[in-house]
């Protein structure tokens, strides 16, 4: 059965992130601290925020508040009244409870635009909760990445899968009970959404391992070397003509 469940890969995914080698910890994290940027006395909406422990790490790098968002519900203890933690579908940030209504200096989805019903009503309904100055912050996997690994698993070429309008099905690397499903897309697909979403790139980051991380960890050196890594994007609203 193909299932996109949560409420099971939640504990798995966290407990995957938080190993030594994991490429959350090697790769994506500083990534994302690095786009990111000083955070010093903003306000964060973390839709897709796992276990909310990062959202607390940007409350002590600065941030003013935090709100994330998740699906799963499996948070972390919290007592801070600076960061609120919303069980909830990101698809439609601006009907949830304690983000109706507010504005926000950097909106996150980090691994998670991927997962909404509509990503360019996702991304508008975002871009209107921005406040003045404020940045969308998103992350994908790199599409070349499903297409390789799709072309060794069907005997295929690249292009072929690169190009295929069928879903990406694959177990789950958390949880391999789980199996997953998205759809495909190319790089080009991904900028279109952002400008029929309104949003402009203003910054692209294909992030490598660090020369200390890929010589502790060469195996990981080795996948991403084979299957290429993440997209990280800064986009901003594109200015009414």
């Amino acid at each position: 059965m193909v299932v996109n469940d949560w409420d099971t890969l939640a504990a798995d995914y966290e407990r995957a992130r938080t190993r030594e080698d994991s490429f959350d910890r090697i790769l994506e994290w500083p990534a994302q601290q690095l786009m990111l940027g000083d955070l010093t006395g903003l306000s964060i909406l973390d839709l897709g925020c796992g276990s909310g422990a990062k959202d607390r790490s940007f409350l002590d790098a600065g941030a003013a508040s935090v709100v994330g968002v998740d699906i799963s519900g499996a948070f972390i203890e919290n007592d801070d009244p600076r960061l609120t933690l919303i069980r909830g579908d990101l698809s439609d940030p601006e009907s949830l409870e304690g983000v109706r209504g507010r504005v926000f200096d950097r909106i996150l989805f980090l691994a998670s635009l991927g997962y909404a019903t509509d990503q360019v009503h996702t991304l508008r309904a975002a871009r209107d909760l921005l406040a003045p100055g404020g940045q969308i912050i998103v992350q994908r996997s790199h599409p070349i990445r499903y297409a390789v690994e799709r072309a060794e698993q069907n005997g295929s070429s690249l292009g072929e899968e690169y190009f295929s309008s069928s879903p990406n099905v694959y177990p789950s690397g958390w949880n391999p009970s789980v199996t997953m499903s998205h759809p495909t897309q190319t790089v080009s697909g991904m900028l279109n959404v952002f400008a029929a979403a309104g949003l402009h790139v203003a910054e692209a980051l294909e992030p490598v391992l660090s020369d200390e991380a890929a010589e502790r960890f060469p195996h990981k050196r080795d996948q991403l070397n084979r299957y290429l890594g993440v997209l990280l994007f800064r986009l901003v609203p594109v200015a009414a003509s």
